[in-house]
């Protein structure tokens, strides 16, 4: 109790803020988890039916249909199985796969590792490069290598994720074999899947970058440092870039649950094993267990990230923790 009398109030200020990102967090969650119920609810067959192949020639016994959906529940009302899902949820039970029976938190655990791995290698890739060009380009003068640079990220942007995706197998793996087309064996493997993810990313961040150092060179205080005899180094590391780092972090903690999305399209392209196949073979046979935990997974991952962002914000501005900005 002491630590609360003492408090200051400054750290009393925060509570309701960080409560109240909490619970916008877990609206997010519950949202996500909820919309997924019912998208995959009203879509015209059902897992039970996919998973024993049933159709016109089919010889499966009803009574085997109608006994597999009692035991899932899928014979009852939705709203009854929508209770039923939430309860389990509010339990951390993510209940079973339909299709083939695992635990749901048994199979993301092990699909997971995989896709984080790809997402955050193609961030820091994305990063990098997005970074370094649209610095490189803020110091050019004028000119024709210039444009060039520039409107490098409108292309890179406009690619499509498994038109790039192929186009790299073609070179890298398949004319040349410098690198496996597919799989999860060795950072071989992972090379062009990272690179596929990397590109319109990089291409984003180059663009919210160069906007952003564009401003701050405008700034009186650049000027100012400039006729004190600062040279451009010194003043794109110690200042510009600082300065201009904020809306990059804020870019960078979105775009990393875009890249969990995008890993659906990059893993089935290289055959990799991770989420974003799990995710596609669920939404194939729609099972809702499934499909569920990993849009939650994913979910989580991007609230995460954005409360990490928030929490490193005022370390780049101090005055943002203060609110004077």
């Amino acid at each position: 109790m002491n630590h609360l009398l003492l408090a200051t109030p400054k750290s009393r200020r925060r509570l309701p803020a960080s409560l109240k990102r909490a619970l916008q967090g877990i609206g997010v969650l519950w949202a996500a988890w909820s919309l997924t119920f019912f998208i995959l609810y009203i879509l015209p067959a059902d897992p039970v039916t996919i998973m024993l192949n049933q159709g016109e020639q089919s010889t499966v016994d009803a009574a085997q249909v109608a006994a597999l959906k009692a035991q899932y529940h899928l014979d009852l009302p939705v709203w009854q199985q929508y209770l039923l899902a939430l309860w389990d949820l509010l339990h951390l039970n993510l209940g079973k796969s339909i299709i083939s029976g695992d635990n749901v938190t048994d199979l993301i655990i092990q699909a997971l590792p995989a896709t984080l791995l790809l997402a955050v290698c193609a961030l820091v890739v994305a990063l990098i490069v997005g970074g370094g060009l649209a610095a490189g380009t803020s110091v050019l003068p004028s000119g024709r290598i210039k444009s060039m640079l520039l409107a490098l990220p409108s292309l890179g942007a406009a690619l499509p994720t498994f038109w790039s995706g192929l186009l790299l197998l073609q070179l890298f793996s398949f004319s040349h074999a410098w690198l496996p087309a597919m799989g999860n064996r060795g950072w071989q493997s992972l090379v062009l899947p990272t690179l596929t993810l990397a590109i319109p990313t990089a291409a984003t961040l180059a663009q919210v970058m160069s906007r952003s150092l564009a401003e701050v060179w405008r700034r009186s205080f650049i000027d100012a440092l400039r006729l004190k005899g600062a040279g451009t180094a010194r003043l794109l590391w110690r200042h510009v870039l600082p300065n201009a780092a904020i809306p990059l972090l804020t870019l960078s903690g979105m775009v990393f649950g875009h890249l969990l999305a995008g890993a659906v399209i990059t893993e089935t392209i290289f055959s990799r094993e991770g989420l974003g196949r799990l995710a596609e073979g669920a939404v194939s046979a729609q099972d809702i267990p499934l499909v569920q935990g990993v849009v939650l997974t994913a979910a989580t991952v991007f609230v995460v990230v954005n409360f990490i962002t928030d929490a490193i914000y005022p370390l780049l501005d101090p005055r943002l923790a203060t609110g004077e900005r």
